[in-house]
C-alpha cells in the first residue's frame, strides 16, 4: 500500500476515535465512529483475496446497520427530550436502543456472529487493530453512559458473551476464530462490570488490549493462523514460546499472571452486587475459555505436528528476535498481578 495512503488511513483511525472521546454531541459522536469504520475497510480490503473482501462486506454491513440504530436512538432521544448531548440520554428505549448498537458495533453476544468471520479473513496485522482499537470508541460511549443504561441488559449481554465465548472457542483450529472468541468472552467480563464499576472496566479493556496485542505479536512473528502451524515455534524461538505460554495463559486468567486480576476484581465486585449467581455462571463460563486456551498452550510447547522439510528447517534461515514492544507487552502481559494494590489506588 502507498506510504501516503497508509499515513492518511492510519490518520482517520485516530480521528475518529478521538472525536469519540471528546464529542458531547451525538451527531459529533456518530460522524466519529462513523470515520473510525471508513479508514479500517481500506486496511480489510488490500489482501485484494475473496476471504478479505468477503470479510470486509460483512463487517461493512454489520456496523452500517448499528451506525443506523445508534443514529435512530440518537434522533428518538433528542425529539422526545430535546438535548442532544450525549449525557442527556433520558429516554429509557433510547438507551436501550444504542445499548443494543453498540454492542453489535464491538461484537458481544447475542450480536457476535460477525466477529470470528471477519476476524478469520483478515491478515493478522489489520486483526489487531479490529481487535483491539477498534474497541476503544464505543466503549467511550458506553463508559459515559454507564450510569444512564439498564443493567439487567448489560449484565444479560455479559453473561450471554462470557458463554458463546467459551463455548464457541472450543472447537476451531483457527487461531484468528479463537482470539475473535476469546475477545467475545472478555468483553462479556468488561459490559457485565460496567454498570456497578466503571473504572473495573477500564482497567479489564486495558489489561485485554495489552494481551491481545502481545498475542497478535506473537503470532504475527510465528507466521502462524492455524494451531498446527504455531506447533513448530519451539524451534524457532524457544523464549518466544515460553512467552507465548504465559501469555495464553494470562488470557485465560490464570493466577499468578496479569490475566487474574481483572477477572478476580470483577467477581470480588459482582459479589458485593449481591449477584452471586451472574458471579458463579461467569467464573464457570471462563474454564471453558481457559480450555482452549490450555489447548494452545499444549499445541505450541508440547507437541510437533508432521511438517515439510521446508517448514522443518525454516529455523536455520530466519532468526526471531523480540523487539522492544513485544517484550513491554508480554511484561505487562504476565507480570502486573502483584502491582495489583497500586493500579487499585489509581483507578478506584
Amino acid at each position: 500500500m502507498n506510504p501516503m495512503v497508509l499515513t492518511i488511513i492510519i490518520s482517520s483511525l485516530g480521528l475518529g476515535t478521538m472525536m469519540t472521546f471528546i464529542g458531547s454531541h451525538w451527531l459529533l459522536v456518530w460522524m466519529g465512529l462513523e470515520i473510525n469504520t471508513l479508514a479500517i475497510i481500506p486496511l480489510m480490503i488490500r489482501q485484494h483475496h475473496p476471504r478479505a473482501v468477503e470479510a470486509t462486506t460483512k463487517y461493512f454491513l454489520t456496523q452500517a446497520t448499528a451506525s443506523a440504530l445508534l443514529l435512530f436512538a440518537s434522533i428518538s432521544n433528542a425529539w422526545t427530550s430535546g438535548e442532544w448531548s450525549l449525557l442527556e440520554m433520558l429516554n429509557p428505549t433510547s438507551a436501550t436502543l444504542a445499548t443494543i448498537a453498540l454492542a453489535l458495533k464491538i461484537g458481544l453476544a447475542p450480536m457476535h456472529f460477525w466477529l470470528p468471520e471477519v476476524l478469520q479473513g483478515l491478515d493478522l496485522t489489520t486483526g489487531l487493530i479490529l481487535a483491539t482499537w477498534q474497541k476503544l470508541a464505543p466503549f467511550a460511549i458506553l463508559l459515559q453512559l454507564h450510569h444512564l443504561l439498564n443493567s439487567n441488559l448489560l449484565l444479560f449481554l455479559g453473561i450471554s458473551s462470557t458463554i458463546v465465548g467459551g463455548w464457541g472457542g472450543l472447537n476451531q483450529t483457527q487461531l484468528r476464530k479463537i482470539l475473535a472468541y476469546s475477545s467475545i468472552a472478555h468483553l462479556g467480563w468488561m459490559i457485565t462490570i460496567l454498570h456497578y464499576s466503571p473504572n473495573l472496566t477500564k482497567l479489564n479493556l486495558s489489561l485485554y488490549i495489552i494481551m491481545t496485542l502481545t498475542t497478535f505479536l506473537l503470532f504475527k512473528l510465528f507466521d502462524s493462523t492455524k494451531i498446527n502451524s504455531i506447533a513448530i515455534s519451539t524451534v524457532k524461538s524457544p523464549l518466544l514460546t515460553v512467552i507465548t505460554l504465559m501469555t495464553l495463559l494470562s488470557l485465560g486468567g490464570l493466577p499468578p499472571l496479569s490475566g487474574f486480576m481483572p477477572k478476580w476484581l470483577i467477581l470480588q465486585e459482582l459479589t458485593k452486587q449481591n449477584l452471586a449467581i451472574p458471579a458463579t455462571i461467569m467464573a464457570l463460563a471462563a474454564l471453558l475459555s481457559l480450555f482452549f486456551y490450555l489447548r494452545l498452550c499444549y499445541s505450541t510447547t508440547l507437541t510437533m505436528s508432521p511438517n515439510s522439510i521446508y517448514l522443518s528447517t525454516s529455523w536455520r534461515t530466519k532468526s526471531l528476535l523480540p523487539n522492544m514492544t513485544l517484550m513491554t507487552a508480554s511484561s505487562l502481559s504476565i507480570l502486573l498481578l502483584p502491582l495489583t494494590p497500586a493500579i487499585l489506588m489509581l483507578t478506584l
